[in-house]
């Protein structure tokens, strides 16, 4: 294995790359002063960074243009990255601004994975073993370069966040910390399955926008990528951003057209037909079982837009890993949905600055958690010991009926008495117009909070259920009222009621995890107890305000848009046409954490 850098060239860096902080960049704080500071950055394109066997990866990689020995920031990810640095408000677009980071005094390090553009070898399984190995690689072949001192950190979101816990695993000596935005640590219950059903909409965008066989062939020469950045993040920006914003659900329904190459074709087939448990699903477990191999510093964000994506995984880390507890942190944002993903670079380069050069720039002295409640100002946080909030306590609120199925129906101290039910119909079935108004396919449960108050940790539903087929699927979102009566998303949760035991193993304080390996048929008519999660959104409730959980089957009938900030994917549920009834009682409830 050799140790190679090219030169820089000329032409690929006669047109400086541009960006623009223009996201949220810190949770709730101002960080003291970097450690360096306008450093500039060159380019350094297409290099090959050896990993094993013969085999290496294409790469770009940034540095200050003041020379020296810098830390390297490394972000590994399955896509092409000929057009992560230009701006463009690609759906992969998540490794932050090149230009941040060297400014700063940090190398930028974007490498794509085996079989990707210009990477050698081929891969087709994500997050499998040779991928850590190479991950591994990278990151100590960053250390022995003559431009970084030795230190390497891991940033990104989405993909290139997941990879972080799965590499510190490994305990790369290198390796001095990471910063993950929206995370999973167990694959197949946080990523291929779902509440039980597999992501097909979600697979089927993400193979779309990025697998196909033009994704795979790209090349962008670097002074088109940095013409493009001059333009996209130029002052107009805040006229044409708003756009793109409001076709967000457009453009990402374009990219379900597109056809992935056919190696991703047969991947999908794969885990929609095959994948039905652990054992027989191809996709790797992910490092939920090996956290407290990790011992290095993190910090973790859970970006709260996704309902039904990297959900659950940053609590997991933050419970189990073996980081000591001062030297993790997690965040909890506030529902943000913009391309390309600008997000947290400033927080990140404040954290690398503590952990790789000490700095005292106030980090050390930040909470534990800190959170963003629905209902706060846009820049407060709360900052907290852990999640959910040792200060706080459950709080249950009994489901109680109003009378017929379409009356908004109540919250109670003590619990209620009776049933009411709604129509389950399948994902895209043909019907005839207006069959809502003979069948209400939602029950909706509200009640007006007569103080202020504050919910900050597991959100549970509980519910005695009773279906007219052998299975179904129950979707529950958790929403506040505002007093201009604005609907305002909080939380989501669902489960396959086939699909209903409790992996305790592998649940965590804010998550019931569900045994997935085999069903149970309902007997139609007899009820069943349905335990589950809901997404743990943190809320301030006013006085004179409401809080709403709406009971449904379907996701697209409890949609938030991703133009008010949210990303959520349809699940082709339910399975069957069916009346699913919730039995009220002492099993049928809701479960909040409420502040002290």
């Amino acid at each position: 294995m050799t140790d190679e850098f090219d030169h820089p060239s000329f032409l690929d860096n006669l047109i400086p790359l541009r960006g623009k902080l223009d996201q949220v960049q810190t949770a709730g704080w101002t960080p003291g002063a970097p450690v360096h500071s306008s450093l500039g950055c060159t380019v350094h394109a297409e290099q090959m960074i050896p990993v094993t066997d013969g085999i290496s990866l294409a790469a770009d990689i940034c540095t200050p243009k003041v020379a020296g020995r810098y830390p390297a920031v490394v972000v590994f990810s399955a896509y092409s990255h000929q057009l992560q640095a230009s701006g463009l408000p690609t759906g992969t677009n998540e490794t932050g601004e090149p230009t941040v980071f060297t400014d700063r005094g940090y190398n930028h390090v974007m490498v794509s994975r085996r079989g990707m553009g210009r990477s050698q070898g081929d891969s087709v399984i994500f997050f499998n073993d040779t991928d850590v190995d190479d991950h591994v690689a990278v990151i100590e072949w960053c250390a022995r370069q003559p431009w970084c001192d030795g230190n390497v950190v891991l940033f990104g979101t989405s993909y290139y966040a997941v990879v972080q816990p799965l590499v510190a695993v490994r305990q790369p000596p290198a390796l001095r910390g990471f910063f993950g935005n929206g995370l999973d640590t167990d694959y197949f219950r946080h990523i291929a399955m779902f509440g039980g059903a597999p992501q097909v909409d979600f697979l089927t965008l993400w193979m779309g926008a990025n697998f196909t066989l033009a994704q795979e062939k790209l090349h962008v020469p670097p002074i088109v990528r940095a013409a493009i950045s001059h333009v996209v993040n130029s002052p107009l920006k805040h006229l044409w951003a708003p756009a793109i914003q409001k076709r967000m659900t457009e453009i990402q329904e374009s990219f379900k057209r597109k056809t992935p190459d056919l190696k991703y074709r047969k991947l999908f087939a794969d885990w929609v037909f095959d994948g039905k448990t652990r054992a027989a699903h191809s996709i790797p477990p992910g490092p939920h079982q090996e956290l407290e191999k990790i011992q290095v510093p993190f910090v973790v964000v859970e970006d709260m837009s996704a309902f039904n994506l990297h959900q659950f995984g940053a609590y997991d880390l933050v419970e189990n890993a073996g980081t000591p507890a001062n030297r993790r942190w997690l965040i909890m944002a506030p529902p943000e949905y913009a391309l390309p993903v600008y997000r947290w670079q400033t927080e990140a380069l404040a954290f690398f600055d503590h952990i790789v050069h000490g700095a005292d720039n106030g980090y050390a002295q930040q909470s534990p958690v800190r959170y963003h409640a629905d209902g706060m100002k846009e820049e407060e946080y709360r900052g907290v010991a852990a999640f959910p909030a040792p200060e706080g306590s459950r709080v249950r609120y009994y489901l109680t009926s109003n009378g017929d199925d379409r009356q908004r129906h109540g919250f109670s101290a003590d619990p209620g008495q009776g049933k009411n039910s709604w129509a389950a119909v399948p994902f895209g079935a043909i019907v005839p117009p207006g069959l809502d108004e003979a069948a209400n396919p939602i029950l909706t449960f509200e009640a007006q909070g007569e103080e202020d108050v504050e919910y900050a940790g597991a959100i549970t539903v509980s519910l005695q259920f009773s279906c007219s087929d052998i299975d179904s699927h129950v979707i529950a979102r958790l929403s506040r009222i505002d007093v201009a009566g604005n609907l305002h998303s909080l939380s989501l949760g669902s489960i396959r009621p086939a699909l209903r035991r409790i992996d305790r193993e592998r649940s965590t304080s804010v998550e019931i995890a569900i045994n997935m390996d085999k069903p149970e048929p309902l007997t139609p008519g007899e009820p069943i107890t349905l335990l589950f999660s809901l997404t743990p959104r943190p809320v301030r409730l006013k006085k004179g305000e409401k809080l709403r959980l709406d009971v449904a089957s379907r996701t697209d009938l409890l949609r938030s848009d991703p133009a008010h900030g949210h990303e959520q994917f349809e699940m082709v549920v339910p399975p069957y046409f069916s009346r699913n009834t919730i039995h009220y009682g002492e099993q049928s409830y809701l479960d909040l954490h409420r502040l002290a």
